[in-house]
């Protein structure tokens, strides 16, 4: 985590995915391995909040899921 970077939940993923796009642009445009280890941070932090939205959103639809897996095609009669 990039401690200039507090809280990412105001962004929306497609905020975020273009944050993301925007330093790794920068990253490559840069020499300077200090600012290219800051960016590396910072894009860790971006990828590691669309991935914690990502399994929260599964999680969540998983739970609202009607299909309970196996049960339904188990006939026991």
């Amino acid at each position: 985590m990039h401690p200039g970077i507090n809280d990412l939940s105001e962004f929306t993923d497609t905020q975020i995915e273009e944050k993301l796009n925007k330093c790794q642009r920068y990253y490559f445009i840069t020499d300077n391995p200090e600012v290219r280890q800051q960016l590396i941070l910072v894009m860790d932090t971006y990828k590691i909040e669309l991935e914690t939205r990502r399994q929260a959103a599964k999680k969540q639809e998983l739970e609202n899921s009607d299909d309970n897996g196996l049960d339904s095609l188990i006939n026991v009669s």
